[in-house]
């Protein structure tokens, strides 16, 4: 019997994935990966290593992809509650430029499948969130690209968010809708926008 619940989004090849959950007394019980299932689903991909970031309320990562050695990914939260964004960059595309936002949370215990030939990134929106993604390539220095996260050519309607766009992804240009500072890396605000990309080099 296969424990998924799968949604096709409106951009061919991402998928929202929702596990069958057993709760009792005790908790819960789910199966966040079963090869099986996810064949079953269509989605043939061998995944070779797992990842885990923690970070606060405010932090933004991304947009980021991978140039020559393009990931595909499989993400959720497992602790607190992002919005995860991801934008099609591949060539000849009918939605390339668009983009698909879900919540992550440890509540509804959804899932993402990003294929190659995404830009991916995610808000915290809680305190705190543990995000953990599974990819099928390793690591390769050197082979980072980015996006900017508020390019308004893609649009992304990130929630919470308050700002104006001053020309360039400068995280001191925006702030949640409690105060709180937008927090990213110096790498991230000096990402082009699409136009500017490495993708049309």
């Amino acid at each position: 019997m296969n424990q998924i619940t799968v949604k096709r989004t409106a951009i061919e090849g991402l998928i929202v994935i929702e596990p069958t959950v057993h709760r009792d007394a005790r908790g819960f019980f789910t199966e966040f990966y079963n090869e099986r299932d996810f064949e079953e689903a269509g989605i043939r991909t061998h995944f070779v290593q797992d990842n885990v970031s923690r970070s606060v309320r405010g932090v933004l990562r991304g947009l980021h992809f991978q140039k020559h050695f393009p990931q595909a990914k499989l993400v959720r939260a497992s602790r607190g509650r992002v919005f995860d964004v991801a934008v099609d960059l591949r060539k000849g595309s009918e939605t390339f430029g668009k983009w698909h936002g879900e919540i992550l949370s440890e509540d509804n215990f959804r899932q993402l499948y990003i294929p190659e030939g995404f830009a991916h990134g995610y808000l915290v929106l809680s305190p705190e969130a543990e995000f953990c993604y599974k990819v099928n390539d390793f690591y390769h220095p050197g082979d980072e690209g980015g996006i900017a996260f508020n390019d308004p050519e893609i649009g992304i309607a990130w929630p919470e968010l308050t700002g104006e766009y001053p020309g360039e992804p400068l995280a001191s240009a925006y702030r949640m809708t409690d105060g709180t500072p937008l927090i990213m890396s110096l790498k991230d605000e000096k990402h082009p926008l699409l136009k500017d990309s490495w993708i049309f080099e």
